[in-house]
């Protein structure tokens, strides 16, 4: 595809077209069996940890959307996959430098070629977003679904890394709860589920460096 025609598949909504660009499911998620995955969300708590070399020491590292990191102690380095809802600087691409982009929002509009001409590419279904959705009661968040998508795969195991589901608020804004389209107590509350019925699932908690 060159980049007129997407340009101009993106402004007809053209679904067939975009998902043409991408990996399928199936390949993404068989890619990660048998495999230790770290999921590292934006909380701001995160900063105030030393979990750096633990995220890095798993097979794969997913990060999101802008991936802030203050520091390798606290956050590491590595960023295999991005899970993406929003456009990235060309400061931030050079910076995150990640190995795959899957482009989670539903918002199509705000997708870019670069992003989408990338090697490994993945446009996440609008089927699973509004399955979610109704699940939740609300629009997810990246880090939503991504959780969701990941569990489905056969992989050893799932580290959620600075996750507080909103209450330090995010390292990449300044907005509160209240300024977010999410519900965070419905996601935590649904994360709690899936962790009591799957074992390869675990939430750390931050603990502070001395």
């Amino acid at each position: 595809m060159t980049p007129l025609r997407f340009h101009i598949a993106r402004l007809l909504r053209d679904e067939a077209a975009l998902l043409s660009l991408s990996v399928s499911q199936g390949e993404l998620l068989g890619s990660l069996a048998g495999k230790s995955v770290a999921l590292v969300g934006n909380a701001r708590t995160l900063s105030e940890a030393e979990q750096g070399a633990q995220i890095d020491s798993r097979d794969l590292v997913v990060r999101i959307n802008r991936a802030p990191m203050p520091s390798l102690r606290s956050h590491g380095g590595r960023t295999d996959w991005l899970g993406l809802a929003t456009r990235l600087s060309a400061k931030d691409r050079a910076r995150i430098a990640p190995g795959r982009i899957l482009w989670m929002s539903h918002k199509r509009k705000r997708l870019d070629w670069q992003s989408a001409s990338s090697d490994g590419f993945y446009l996440h279904p609008l089927s699973d977003y509004r399955a979610l959705k109704n699940r939740l009661a609300a629009p997810p968040s990246t880090g939503a679904m991504l959780i969701d998508l990941l569990m489905r795969s056969e992989l050893a195991r799932l580290t959620l890394y600075g996750f507080d589901f909103f209450a330090s608020q995010s390292l990449s804004g300044r907005r509160t709860a209240e300024q977010v389209p999410h519900d965070f107590g419905a996601e935590a509350a649904w994360v709690a589920t899936l962790a009591q019925g799957d074992e390869r699932l675990t939430l750390t908690t931050p603990a502070k460096g001395r």
